[in-house]
């Protein structure tokens, strides 16, 4: 078995590693210098590696105060500090979406009682301008950095509320079930962070389940993939299929489980599966209820969680809210069935 890159905090990048490797096979998007600096950055993450318990019970309480860095097209973060919480625009649009977004996603969680990412009012921290065109943006277990992207392939990556609730649902998923980025656990983590990313967008849009187009990273296409996304949670394995990102490898069932090394063990690839299952119960009672299912959920699973646990976890948590009157009864059937549909439990 592949021995996971962190245990206690995350280096969780958007864009996946299988479409990194395409775009540099392919030449295109300045993809080995984001490979090597994405390396680098984990690198340099895992000689500051500090065990959570650490942290526990010493961060003051606060209302998760929005901070934005430009780190100057650089490769370090936080280089120059241009808004703080309740600052005015800058004018920048990179710094001004990330500062905007970071603000929704921080009230969709306090929607549901929590206080910031860590429950504890954390600083949100948002670096833009990292790289040269660097075609990712990332949550390392502190904070989010955000690249400007070539502005061909990707654009920048700010821009995207998908993005933004996608890597702080890392955050959250650190601070709760804080589970293993690889294997099954990883794409769990992986599914959260995807589930949050669309639940927060329709939440942003007013959108219902019937509304929204269920696309992950459909935001930052540039003008060569325009049309495209990253994934799907509708149809996962129909997000794109171009000479430029290859073919989306993504499974909506077990039986088509990737079992390889690659992309620590398949956390963005096999993420497709329970994607699958949160869309077709979101389509049964509800994006709103649905996602009270799997907040709760969450914060009932641990670090090394697989599938098989997490059915278990959903449907017990499902069950628990209908009694508490919080989801519409036939909440606990709809998650059993939507699992079942793609293959689980295994």
């Amino acid at each position: 078995m592949l021995q996971h890159q962190c245990h206690h905090k995350c280096y969780c990048q958007f864009i996946p590693p299988v479409i990194l490797e395409n775009l540099a096979k392919a030449g295109r998007g300045n993809a080995k210098l984001t490979i090597q600096q994405s390396k680098l950055s984990r690198a340099k993450r895992s000689e500051h590696l500090v065990p959570m318990t650490q942290f526990a019970g010493i961060a003051p309480p606060g209302q998760g105060p929005r901070i934005v860095y430009d780190c100057q097209n650089t490769w370090e973060q936080r280089v120059t500090q241009i808004r703080g919480e309740g600052g005015p625009a800058t004018g920048d649009e990179a710094a001004d979406k990330a500062y905007d977004y970071g603000g929704v996603v921080r009230d969709y969680f306090q929607s549901l009682g929590r206080n910031s990412i860590d429950n504890l009012g954390m600083d949100i921290i948002l670096n833009v301008h990292f790289g040269v065109e660097y075609n990712n943006a990332f949550w390392d277990g502190d904070e989010m950095t955000f690249g400007d992207g070539d502005g061909v392939i990707f654009v920048n990556f700010a821009r995207s509320l998908d993005v933004v609730a996608h890597e702080l649902a890392h955050g959250v998923t650190e601070f709760t079930a804080n589970l293993d980025y690889y294997s099954q656990s990883g794409a769990l983590n992986e599914h959260f962070s995807d589930v949050f990313g669309s639940v927060i967008t329709q939440y942003a849009h007013h959108q219902t389940a019937d509304d929204a187009d269920w696309l992950i990273g459909d935001e930052i296409m540039g003008p060569d993939l325009y049309g495209e996304a990253l994934r799907c949670m509708s149809a996962p394995g129909t997000a794109y299929d171009n000479p430029i990102l290859g073919k989306d490898v993504q499974p909506d069932h077990m039986k088509d489980y990737y079992d390889g090394l690659d992309d620590n063990q398949g956390v963005h690839i096999n993420s497709g599966i329970p994607n699958k299952a949160f869309y077709l119960v979101a389509m049964d009672i509800g994006t709103d209820k649905a996602a009270l299912i799997w907040y709760h959920a969450l914060q009932n699973l641990w670090s090394t969680a697989i599938f098989n646990d997490a059915v278990q976890v959903i449907a017990e948590s499902a069950r628990i809210l209908v009694k508490d009157g919080k989801v519409p009864p036939g909440s606990t059937q709809s998650v059993r069935s939507a699992f079942k549909a793609v293959g689980l439990p295994s």
